[in-house]
């Protein structure tokens, strides 16, 4: 295992079926008819069970061999929504496990990291210039949340399903009422406590105009839920705060311990993540440079797209920071949608999707760097697992993968 690397902050069933067409071009406002969005949650859903027969269609049933994937050692991932109370209580449980064991990664590394949790809160604090607008930018959050939920079961005996977050769902229906945020204990905790008059976040990238973004409906520490206690101990490195301003550390991977806060803002749902928008993503991008790119938002356009609109959307410290959240438990949700739509996209073409990759080692390549390629390594450092090149981690029955979503 190589040991962290210095931080940057210089820059921020077996049946087929035809393939789905697409019908419309998104539709970007809140003010997206109740009907074309149904009917976009619709298509979400065909292509959803398309890329399952997809799956299912490439796995034979059964194998000799022990460490093959088949149709009888497929996982499934599922919606939070679908998630009964007793599975929503062992996986919670299983995470607040995590946050009480003790981290692995040397103190001389991270002083910060205090609880297993925070290893892979370190990883990403000390990868994210390499990780995000960079060609490993899909395949390493692949891996990184695969480990974590290996974590989960290894470390803390979880055995139920991993679940993911659908945001144009909430986009209609509220964060606050959300099964994920709505504060209750089978909730990955909710809101931060009101904080009145604050004022807009506003993000900077270069020399490209600023992205406004509303403050949210919390804006404090997190008051209800199973997460109301914890403590998030590194960071900020890059946290944007009302009003227009940055919050850093000189060293995030330092120890600054201090509440989970948020700032729930259903309006960025509602710009950004509607199933208007994730159709569109899936259907209108061809190629695997242009899918990430929207799916991160496409640098001038004034988008941030469904990846960085889930993360603001949770708001507060660390939600707003693309250093440090994962620090939020609601994380691994949000990237557990994020895998979703990138499988979808991938079996709806996998000849030429399967193993697509675009992209170089930077962000947005700064410094100028060699292409990623599927030899190119992804190591998670102190984490969990062990270094995997780019081939392993492309597809997610293949390799070292098994699992699909419903």
């Amino acid at each position: 295992m190589v040991a962290l690397k210095a931080l940057s902050l210089g820059l921020l069933a077996s049946q087929a079926w035809a393939v789905p067409t697409t019908s419309q071009t998104a539709l970007s406002s809140p003010a997206a008819s109740s009907a074309a969005v149904a009917a976009a949650a619709a298509k979400l859903e065909q292509l959803s069970s398309y890329a399952l027969d997809q799956t299912l269609a490439n796995l034979p049933s059964s194998s000799e061999d022990s460490e093959a994937c088949t149709r009888e050692t497929l996982r499934i991932r599922r919606d939070w929504r679908t998630f009964s109370k007793p599975e929503k209580e062992d996986y919670i449980n299983s995470v607040l496990c995590l946050q009480e064991l003790p981290s692995r990664t040397p103190s001389h590394l991270a002083p910060g990291a205090k609880t297993r949790y925070d290893d892979f809160l370190a990883t990403h604090i000390n990868q994210t210039l390499e990780i995000h607008y960079t060609g490993t930018f899909l395949a390493w959050h692949r891996y990184f949340i695969y480990e974590f939920e290996q974590a989960l079961r290894d470390e803390c005996h979880y055995t139920g399903d991993y679940p993911y977050w659908d945001w144009g769902y909430d986009a209609i229906h509220t964060m606050e009422a959300s099964e994920v945020f709505d504060g209750s204990e089978t909730s990955m905790s909710g809101n931060g406590y009101f904080i009145p008059n604050q004022g807009n976040i506003s993000l900077y990238l270069g020399n490209y105009p600023a992205i406004v973004l509303p403050p949210g409906t919390g804006g404090g520490c997190v008051t209800s839920g199973p997460f109301k206690n914890y403590t998030v101990n590194m960071g900020p490195a890059a946290l944007s705060l009302p009003g227009g301003s940055t919050a850093s550390v000189s060293n995030p991977l330092n120890y600054n311990p201090r509440c989970l806060k948020r700032s729930l803002t259903t309006a960025l749902l509602q710009r950004y993540n509607t199933y208007p928008q994730i159709t569109s993503l899936i259907l209108d991008n061809d190629d695997v440079w242009d899918f990430e790119m929207t799916m991160q938002g496409v640098p001038g356009s004034g988008s941030i797209g469904v990846h960085g609109s889930g993360h603001y959307s949770m708001g507060g410290d660390p939600g707003r920071d693309v250093y440090v959240s994962p620090g939020d438990p609601a994380f691994w949700h949000h990237h557990g949608m994020i895998d979703r739509v990138w499988w979808i996209w991938q079996n709806l073409d996998l000849k030429s999707r399967e193993y697509a990759i675009s992209g170089t080692g930077t962000f947005l390549n700064e410094p100028a760097s060699k292409n990623t390629t599927l030899q190119t390594v992804v190591d998670l450092g102190y984490a969990k697992g062990v270094p995997r090149r780019m081939k392993e981690l492309m597809s997610t029955t293949k390799g070292l993968f098994c699992y699909a979503y419903v």
